[in-house]
């Protein structure tokens, strides 16, 4: 496969998980494209045009020396330089990151209304969700800006390293993947909600390693009620202050992949059940359904920085 054919792969897969549904993903783009069409000219040139075909700014392709046929592949959830100097010595046609890099990063905030639609979907009012994660996306844009954003991809760039990340469209098919997993097996407890976790090969060997679910709030024993997978994907963690209002929307408990301090002691105060599934493992399991595709066109695929493989291709 071209470079760009498996980073627009990721892309249609993200798509197709995504809790708004192809249609509300199309309507997404739209309206970017609307405002775009009323910019004035100045104002157009600094937009960024790819806002308009991915709905998915925290993924991107960095660098393409080359336009080749990707045979050998390297993947981790984190990668900088050190990972870099790995893949020019075992010689892969590309690198791939999960977490986002250069303009990836840069633009995390942008896809943050994901959580208002997600919360929507498990009764949140629209109105509310959209309040609250205002503030909340203007924190993570102000966070991100005084990063180093461009470190790895200059890197990638000095060493002739095809570069590419694939972050929200991994993240939402974790979340999809999880969302089956529950209305499957309908669990009562959460102690029967960490079994089924526990069964997932990502999460079985995170388990292993010391980094399993954990119950951050709440207990084995306490009934799930209603359960939210609302805390997986949109980029990172949404506000804090949602919580009440996700304990009177009805959820009881919510399926989170990490959570900060300041988060717990909001849930907890809204005796809301919190599972944490676990932050890399969820990573993994995400990467691993696309990845998976990959395998199926015959592409050498070697992890690191954290990623668990797993191969679900028979």
């Amino acid at each position: 496969m071209k470079i760009k054919e498996i980073f627009n792969l990721a892309l249609k897969m993200g798509i197709g998980a995504d809790f708004r549904g192809e249609e509300g993903v199309k309507k997404f783009l739209e309206r970017k494209r609307e405002k775009y069409e009323k910019l004035p000219n100045e104002e157009k040139e600094e937009f960024d045009l790819e806002a308009l075909e991915n709905p998915y700014l925290d993924s991107r392709i960095h660098n393409i020396s080359k336009d080749i046929e990707a045979k050998k592949v390297l993947i981790g959830i984190d990668i900088d330089s050190a990972e870099l100097l790995v893949a020019k010595e075992l010689g892969v046609d590309l690198v791939i990151a999960h977490h986002p890099v250069g303009k990836g990063l840069a633009a995390l905030s942008e896809v943050m209304d994901l959580h208002s639609d997600v919360l929507n979907l498990y009764g949140v009012p629209i109105n509310v969700a959209e309040g609250l994660m205002k503030e909340r996306i203007s924190e993570v844009a102000r966070g991100v800006n005084v990063l180093n954003q461009q470190e790895t991809v200059q890197t990638a760039k000095l060493l002739g390293i095809n570069l590419i990340n694939i972050h929200t469209p991994a993240d939402n098919l974790a979340a999809k993947f999880l969302k089956n997993l529950v209305e499957k097996n309908k669990p009562e407890r959460v102690e029967d909600l960490m079994r089924i976790l526990k069964e997932v090969p990502e999460y079985k060997e995170a388990t292993k390693l010391g980094f399993g679910p954990k119950i951050s709030t709440g207990s084995a024993e306490r009934r799930c009620g209603k359960i939210a997978i609302a805390e997986i994907t949109g980029g990172t963690e949404g506000s804090p202050k949602l919580y009440e209002k996700m304990a009177i929307a009805g959820i009881g408990t919510i399926l989170s992949m990490h959570q900060s301090e300041e988060h717990r002691k909001e849930a907890e105060a809204a005796n809301i059940n919190v599972v944490i599934a676990g932050h890399i493992s969820s990573d993994s399991l995400g990467m691993n359904i696309f990845l998976d595709e990959l395998e199926k066109e015959k592409i050498e695929l070697t992890p690191c920085s954290g990623l668990i493989r797993i191969s679900r291709v028979k």
